[in-house]
This record gives structure tokens, sequence and C-alpha cells, in this order.
């Protein structure tokens, strides 16, 4: 709780604005046990647009790069002008090179006298006939045809090689040349002159034509020029010795083939008339023969007779199984029509005379016998009938069985004689195909022969070389090469040097580093008079950015600005203490209550800086030897007290890690607005990590250029072991100069040296200046709180 009596009356009424009571359960909850988000949880904007980094911002990636090429600027500098230097040196000390071009023209194939008669392979394909004959031109074989036409190997200037400078000095030391081998030096002076002739020609397609353009480099530009049209005259003489190798190789092989095949032929012919002689074949030009002709008729006879077998067969079923004389074939009979109708007659009149006499009567049994007599005539009929057509079903079957027995011979005929035709048919082939193949064979040969003796050709000479031009050194194309090699290079060791540098340099690499908000950037100054001094001129940059540092840290809580607050840094000389008391004469200065204590109790610092003693202090306190009241000291502002290490204990840890720091705090806070503690780096020791538990918030200080994230990160991670509150990072030692980062520090500094701000020195536009690094990290408090935080910053 806040004294609000003589306390809250000695704070000028300031610390009315601070809350009542502290929310441990709101602190607590920023507490993140996993990763480096301390305090991260107030700042949603901030994580998501600035942590995430899933969107790549090419200008900021191009103005990133713009800023490290200005920073390596010497040195990039530096590696162009020796790269240019090293370049004009090379193109002094170059020996000329000339190039000479002879232009050939080679089309797809040469013109034909004779038609069939070119036995060189068809090269009317696409890109691949072109490519053949651009390789063709490098190989080895044709540096030696040329070799040989020029007589290159027996040329000294032309296969001797220069020693070179070292080379020089070595044969001033050499004996008297030993004797060597004629003939293994004329071998070795055509395989020097064959290498450097391959060596030295370039082949290159005319886009889109038939052209292709021969360049031959030398020393001398006449020797270019003839070896370049000799290199030509060389490929156009070989592709007509191919043609004509190619003629009288297919003359030799035509030969040998007509030769073999007809021995084949004749005795084919001779195995043809063999076989038709032992078979009886007459070869006829009937395609179907006799035997085929009657299995033919006998299978549409056989057809017929199996369609009456099966029509006789049916009406005597129906006959066989019917009883009564109703049946079409019963009924289309003239006898059984004729008894049907005298019975129905009788059996009339025997209805008629029933009616006067009685069965029994002499009339009655008269026509009873008659109708008797003619049911056994109907009876006899039928039975007459029913064998005859069982008769007729059985002739049916019967001339159906023959028959299938007759086909099956004519097929057996059928078969045979196909099988000897099939055997026929194949010497018959044999004898065609070896004639065929013999006669063109030997038209082949005659149109070959005859195509052997003309010297036509595919490849013409277009334009042939003049004395070559200047190709070596390009001086111009090398020097801007050598310039752009050397800003490449250059660039890319500054590159290298940023990239394998672990020290944080830049706000970017302060947050990417923590992890953590930026709270504020304290540019690098010298304190001749000290930091006191410093902080004491109010149009300052070291005092401006402590300003805005203290501004940021009223918007860095839910609650406000913390109440007690640990100042520390992962090594030592990073700015640490000069931060605690520059927030702490800030926060005096605005009429607070404020409590510094040099919590260092190892290397203290604070007392030197501000110029008080150091022979009571924080461990007398800690200790129970004395109370606060007795240890603190007063300074120049009437509002700002300070607690001193005191003599240096020989176990800070376990003096930190007792009860009697919460006591401290408890205590100091009734009496005080806000207490900030000076803490030792992190480092190896746990006196930071102590206090950071205990107090309500941490700020982490990292020197430009001194501190490393490798360090940071580690510290960082101590701190969140120990459940340490981190509510943002702050960059001290920034020399804004060098970065060109806009920040608005720039403006703020200049407006406020150039302008008469009164004591205070806080200009409405230094303080938008220092606050627009603070504006992205704003959290979304309601309206009123940060009109309220405002208007204490004001």
């Amino acid at each position: 709780m806040v004294n609000e009596g003589g306390d809250g009356a000695r704070a000028g009424g300031s610390g009315k604005n601070l809350p009542a009571t502290i929310d441990t359960r709101a602190l607590t909850s920023t507490r993140d046990g996993y990763g480096y988000g301390y305090g991260v949880s107030a700042y949603p904007a901030y994580n998501s647009a600035e942590v995430s980094g899933d969107d790549i911002d090419l200008v900021a990636l191009a103005r990133q790069l713009m800023v490290i090429a200005w920073k390596w600027r010497h040195l990039i500098l530096g590696t162009s002008a020796v790269s240019l230097v090293l370049g004009l040196a090379y193109c002094f000390l170059a020996t000329p090179l000339y190039t000479s071009t002879v232009r050939i023209q080679i089309d797809r194939e040469a013109s034909r006298i004779v038609d069939g008669g070119s036995t060189a392979p068809d090269e009317s394909g696409g890109g691949d006939f072109q490519k053949t004959h651009l390789e063709l031109l490098k190989t080895r074989a044709m540096a030696e045809r040329t070799v040989a036409a020029l007589g290159l190997d027996r040329d000294d200037g032309f296969t001797a090689s220069s020693p070179g400078l070292i080379g020089a000095i070595f044969n001033l030391f050499r004996g008297p040349p030993e004797d060597v081998d004629l003939a293994a030096q004329a071998q070795r002076k055509l395989a020097v002159a064959t290498g450097r002739v391959q060596g030295s020609v370039d082949v290159a397609a005319v886009t889109t034509s038939r052209l292709v353009d021969i360049h031959f480099t030398d020393t001398s530009p006449t020797r270019a020029a003839t070896i370049a049209n000799a290199y030509a005259d060389s490929y156009v003489t070989a592709n007509l010795d191919k043609r004509f190798e190619a003629n009288s190789y297919a003359k030799v092989f035509l030969e040998d083939q007509i030769k073999q095949l007809k021995l084949r032929l004749e005795e084919s012919e001779q195995a043809l008339i063999a076989f038709s002689e032992r078979e009886d074949m007459i070869q006829t030009n009937d395609k179907v023969s006799i035997a085929e002709n009657n299995l033919s008729a006998a299978n549409s006879a056989l057809g017929q007779l199996i369609s009456s077998r099966i029509r006789d067969e049916e009406t005597w079923k129906q006959v066989e199984a019917s009883s009564a004389i109703n049946l079409p074939q019963l009924l289309s009979n003239g006898v059984i029509d004729g008894l049907r109708t005298q019975r129905n007659a009788l059996r009339r009149d025997y209805e008629e005379k029933l009616e006067t006499f009685k069965p029994g009567y002499p009339a009655m049994v008269e026509i009873s016998n008659k109708i008797a007599e003619i049911d056994r005539q109907l009876a006899t009929e039928v039975s007459t009938i029913r064998n005859a057509l069982k008769a007729t079903y059985e002739s049916s079957a019967s001339q159906e069985a023959q028959m299938r027995e007759r086909i099956e011979e004519l097929r057996g005929e059928v078969l045979e004689l196909q099988k000897k035709s099939v055997r026929y048919g194949i010497l018959q082939r044999e004898v065609d195909s070896n004639r065929n193949i013999y006669n063109s064979l030997l038209q082949r040969y005659k149109e070959v022969d005859v195509a052997s003796g003309l010297g036509t050709n595919n490849v013409f000479i277009v334009d042939r070389a003049m004395p070559g031009w200047r190709s070596h050194p390009k001086t111009t194309l090398i020097l801007a090469g050598s310039l752009l090699f050397g800003l490449l290079a250059g660039f890319g060791a500054g590159l290298l040097i940023e990239l394998f540098d672990d020290r944080i340099h830049s706000p970017e690499d302060a947050e990417k580093a923590t992890g953590l908000p930026l709270l504020g950037i304290v540019p690098r100054a010298e304190f001749p008079n000290g930091i006191v001094a410093e902080l004491a001129d109010p149009r300052s940059a070291v005092a401006e950015a402590y300003r805005s540092l203290a501004t940021s840290l009223q918007f860095s809580t839910e609650t406000g600005l913390p109440r007690t607050l640990v100042v520390t840094s992962a090594g030592a000389s990073e700015g640490k203490s000069s931060t605690a008391i520059a927030l702490a004469r800030h926060y005096a200065i605005t009429g607070k209550r404020v409590l510094l204590v040099d919590a260092d109790l190892r290397r203290p610092s604070v007392h030197s800086k501000l110029g008080y003693d150091n022979a009571i202090g924080l461990t007398n306190c800690l200790t129970g030897m004395s109370t606060l009241h007795d240890v603190v000291q007063v300074t120049d502002l009437e509002t700002l007290d300070f607690l001193a290490s005191g003599p240096l204990p020989p176990n800070a840890a376990e003096i930190l890690g007792g009860t009697h720091v919460f006591s401290l705090i408890s205590v100091g806070l009734e009496i005080y607005d806000i207490i900030i503690f000076d803490s030792p780096p992190m480092l190896s020791i746990a006196d930071a990590q102590l206090l950071g538990a205990a107090a309500q918030a941490t700020i982490f200080v990292t020197g430009a250029g001194d501190g490393r994230r490798t360090i940071a990160r580690n510290a960082l991670r101590r701190l969140q072991l120990a459940r340490a509150i981190v509510i943002g990072v702050v960059l001290t030692k920034f020399d804004i100069r060098s970065g060109h980062y806009g920040y608005g520090y720039g403006y703020g500094y200049e407006y406020s040296q150039g302008t008469d701000t009164g004591s205070t020195g806080t200009s409405a536009s230094g303080l938008s200046g220092g606050l627009s690094g603070v504006k992205a990290l704003l959290p979304k408090f309601g309206r009123r709180d940060a009109k309220t935080d405002h208007s204490e910053a004001a």
C-alpha cells in the first residue's frame, strides 16, 4: 500500500496516480514458462507483426543490404581498387591474341545427280543435325588434318612455348641440352601443334541459318587467318572423303551380298522344283481347288439335310406323343377326312333316333356297329400315317449321318492339300524373296557405282578468313569485370562478417536476439564529467533517450509503471548502472518518490558515479545490522534517495536469496513510489536472478557492439528459470549515424538542441520523437489509462 499521508505529501502528490495495490495475479500471468516471451503477452500486435516473420519485407531487406554496404564501404572500395589494379596489370602484361573467322555453309544433304546413289546417312533431322556437325568441327581428327595440311608440327614458331619469367630463370641454371630422339621429338611437336589448334578453334552456329562460323585465335593475325582457312578446307575435304569412303565400302559390301544371294536364289529354286515333282503338284492360277469346292458343296447339302431331319423329327415326335387325330398331319389326310365325315353323319343320325328309340333297338345297334367300324378304320389309318412319318424321320437321319461321313473325308483331303500348299508356298516365297533382294541389290550396286564418281558435297565455304582482329585482352571488359568482382567480393566479405558476427549492433538485433520489445535506445556518448552531469543537461541526446525510455516504461505493463524495477545485463560495462541512475533521476524529477539501490554486491559502481559513500548500505540492511532509514543517503534531488551496496560480503547470493530482500521491498514501498535495483550482470552468478524473482519487473540492458546474441539468450533463459518478469530490452551505446535507422531520435535530438525547451527539455517534438519507437508496442489499454499515463509523461 502507498502511504498517502506524510510520505505521500513528501512525494509531492505524484503518488496518487500510481495503483494503490499491486495485482500480483496480473503480473504472474505474464510469466511464460516456455520460450523467451517475457511479458510479451501485453503486445499482441508486436508479436504477430514482428516476431513471427511470416511475411518477408523486400523493402526492409533492401534497406538492410544498403546499410551493410555503407557500413563496410571501406572494405568494398578497397577490394574494388585492388581488383581493378590487378585487372589493369593483366591487360598490360597479357600477350595480345588475334582472331580470324571463316564462314561455311552446311546443307542438310548434297545435291542429288543420281537419285538414290548416296550411301551417307539421312541428315534431314532437326537440331541434332547441326549439333553433330558442330561437334565434328571440334574433334581432334580435324585438328590433325589441319596440322598435316599446313605442316604446323614443323613450324618451330608455332610449336615453341614461351617459358615465362620463372622458366627463363630456371633455364639459366640448366646444363647443356641432352641428346633427344628425333622421332619422339617429332611426335611431341605433332601433339603440341594438334593440341594448340584444337584449343584455339571455336565454332559457333549462326542463329536460324545453315551457316557456321569457325574462329581461330593466335598471336599472329596472318597465321590466324591461314589456319582458319585451312581448318575450313580440311572439314570440306573430310566431309567429301567420308562420302567417298562410304560409297567404296558400299560397293564392296554389295558385291559380296550379291554373290551370296545368287547362290541362295539358285538353291531355293531347285528346292521348289524338287518338291513339285515329288508331290505331283502343278501350279495353276485357280485360287480354289476341287477338293475345297466339294467340301463347300457337301457342307451346303449337309445343312439342307439337317433342316429336313429336324423337321421330320419334330413331326414324328408330335404324332407319337399325341393320341388324338386332330393333328395337322392327320387332318390333312383324305381317307381320315372321309371317315370322319361318315362318322359324324352316323353320330348325328344316332342322336336323332335316340330320342325315339332305345339303344338296344336293332336300328340303333346297327348304327353303333357302323360307328365302331369307322373308328377301327380311323385307328388303322392313323397308325399307318405314324409309321410313314417315323420312316421319313429315320431316312433323314441316315442321310445326315452319311453326309457327315462324306464331309469328314473331304475335310481330310483339303487339309492334306493345304499342308502341301503351305510347304509349296514357303518354297515359292523364299524363291520370290531371294529374287527380289537379288534384283534390288543389283540395282543399288549399279547406282552406287555411278554415284561414286560424283564429287558432290553439302559443305561449302562462304567467306574466307582475313587477318585477325585483336580479341584479347579486352581492356574495357576486363576492367569492368574486375571492378564488379571487387565490389561483389567486398560486399560478400562484409556480408559474411555480418552473418558470423554474433554481436548485437542494432535495435532489430536486440529484438530478434531477445524476443523482447524494445523499450529504448541510448546513443553512444562520452561522459567526461560523469553521467550525472550529462543527465543534468536536458538538451543532451543521452538525457532525451533516457526520458523516452522512462516514458516507455509507463506503458510496459497492464498496471502502468512497475513499482519495483531491476536493471540487469548479460555482461559488464553495457550501461546497466547508467540506465538505473538515469531512470531514478527522471522519475524523481517528475515528482515521484524514488529509491535507487546499488544491488551489485560484487563490483558496485553507482556510489562512485553519484559521488557518495559506500561504507554502509544494502548488506547492512539485509543482514539485519541496520534499518532502511539508517542506511539511506539523501541525494541532490529531494525526491531521490540512494542505498549503496555497503561492505562487500563473501556470500552475496546467500544474502540476496533470503527473505530480507522481500522485507526490504515491502518496507520500501511504504515510503517510496518506485524502487530501482542496479543488479550485477548475469555472467555466471545468480544475484540478478534472485533480484528479478523478488521485483515486480526487470529490464534487460545490452550494449551495441558489446552484447552477444548467445550470451543474451542464455541470460534471459536463466531469468526465465527464476520466474523473473522481463518486460523489455534497452539498447545502449548505439551509434545512430552508422546505421541510418529511422527511429525518430535524430529529429528529437536536433530539435531539443536547437530550441530552448526550458529546464526540463521535454518539448512536444522531442517527446513525440522519443515515443515513435514505442507506438508499435502499446498494449490495447483503455483510453482512460492511456490518457492518465500520458499525462504523467507530460
